[in-house]
């Protein structure tokens, strides 16, 4: 867990409390400064409401409404049993063939993962329409969390054909998955994809931070190879305050 970091004092040294401008506003935009010029690191928690209302001798619904205000933007983000955190904004996701891991490199948001599960299974029937396999075939699972910058961002499960078993699962805690099927020759080239939204598991609501009766964005994706081949079945949930998908339409 990241340590909590307390906000310099100083920060909030030039507040105006008799100007026109409100003191929440006033609060929000300096955090907001401070994270935006890197003097309060992504991932950091910073101080909870109560204590950072007492060392400015600031009201707790002031700094609540500045807290909620950042929230809003996507800047900071409040977990569950963490506290608040940030984020330095939500991620904008184009609707093109790469991973979620290149797409956070590409972003400079140091992208991380955890394997949560990492097995050879059976693929039911919906797997196996997926993959192009018989039922009951061999196939290799993977659940991974997704973090940026330490702040959980998705759970990503994934489903690989046979000649992908051996995938070890410290490549795909160091690598996303594309780049470990990529060091194998496999040429992604084209995928289907599904969007939607639900209400997050109790496993993606503890693994993410959020309420158990949450709304998650989602994501299935079958993928091809050059060869026309599938190469992976995903099925992916995203927090919808930290994750967007961006589409450019075209008139006729």
């Amino acid at each position: 867990m990241e340590a909590e970091y307390p906000l310099p004092r100083s920060l909030f040294l030039n507040i105006d409390r008799s100007g026109p401008i409100p003191l929440y506003h006033q609060v929000a935009s300096r955090i907001e400064a401070a994270i935006a010029d890197g003097s309060v690191p992504a991932g950091a928690r910073i101080d909870n409401e109560i204590a950072l209302g007492e060392r400015l001798g600031l009201s707790r619904p002031t700094i609540r409404r500045a807290i909620q205000d950042l929230v809003d933007k996507g800047i900071l983000v409040r977990r569950r049993g963490i506290g608040t955190q940030v984020v330095r904004g939500g991620v904008t996701r184009k609707l093109e063939l790469t991973s979620l891991y290149e797409d956070l490199s590409s972003a400079k948001r140091a992208p991380s993962t955890k394997v949560l599960a990492h097995a050879q299974t059976t693929a039911d029937e919906l797997v196996a329409t997926s993959l192009g396999v018989p039922v009951g075939s061999p196939v290799l699972h993977i659940r991974r969390l997704r973090l940026a910058g330490g702040v959980p961002l998705a759970v990503l499960d994934n489903y690989l054909p046979s000649e992908f078993i051996d995938i070890k699962r410290a490549d795909l805690e160091q690598f996303g998955l594309y780049q470990v099927l990529s060091s194998r020759g496999v040429d992604i080239r084209i995928a289907k994809q599904r969007i939607g939204a639900r209400t997050a598991t109790l496993e993606e609501s503890k693994k993410l931070g959020i309420d158990r009766k949450s709304a998650v964005l989602t994501m299935e994706r079958v993928a091809f190879d050059n060869k026309g081949h599938v190469v992976e079945f995903g099925q992916h949930a995203y927090r919808p305050d930290l994750y967007s998908f961006e589409v450019t339409l075209v008139g006729k």
